[in-house]
C-alpha cells in the first residue's frame, strides 16, 4: 500500500511552535516516526508539508494515481479551505483527516472542519501517535 502523508501550515515548526500544545518533539521527530512505523507495517510512505493551501491542492490532486490513500493535517486549512475539500472528493481517495492537538477542546473556529466531510476517520488529540493510528486505520479497511 502506498500512503501520501500530507501536512499543512506551521506544522514544520513543530518543536517550537507553541510547545504546551504541539508538545516539543520536531517535524523531523514526527517524520521518522511515520517512517519508522510504516517499515514495520510494510507501507510505502511518501510524507509532504507545506505552508500553502495550493500546493496543498496539487498535492492531492496528483496523489490520484499515485497513491492508494491519503492522511491528512491540514492545520488551518482545515477550518478554512473549500478548495482542500473540492480536491479530496475529486480524487476519491480513501483518507484519514489527523490533528496533533484536540481540537474539540480548543477555540470556536476550531470546530469546524471543512475537510471531515471527504475523511473515513477523524483522529483527534492523540499527538503524534494519531498519524501511526491513521496509517493502521487505512491498512485496516484497504
Amino acid at each position: 500500500m502506498k500512503i501520501l502523508v500530507l501536512n499543512g501550515p506551521n506544522l514544520n515548526m513543530l518543536g517550537v511552535r507553541e510547545p504546551d500544545v504541539y508538545g516539543k518533539n520536531t517535524y523531523a521527530d514526527l517524520c521518522k516516526m511515520i517512517k519508522d512505523h510504516a517499515k514495520k507495517k510494510n507501507v510505502s510512505i511518501t510524507i509532504k508539508q507545506t505552508n500553502c493551501e495550493g500546493k496543498l491542492v496539487t498535492f492531492i490532486q496528483k496523489a490520484r494515481n499515485s497513491f492508494d490513500a491519503i492522511v491528512i493535517n491540514p492545520a488551518a486549512y482545515t477550518h478554512t479551505s473549500v478548495a482542500i475539500l473540492d480536491a479530496a472528493k475529486a480524487v476519491s481517495l480513501p483518507m484519514v483527516e489527523v490533528h496533533i492537538s484536540d481540537v474539540t477542546k480548543r477555540e470556536d473556529f476550531r470546530q469546524v472542519s471543512f475537510i471531515r466531510s471527504a475523511c473515513q476517520k477523524t483522529i483527534t488529540g492523540k499527538g503524534f501517535q494519531g498519524y501511526l493510528e491513521a496509517i493502521d486505520y487505512l491498512l485496516e479497511n484497504k
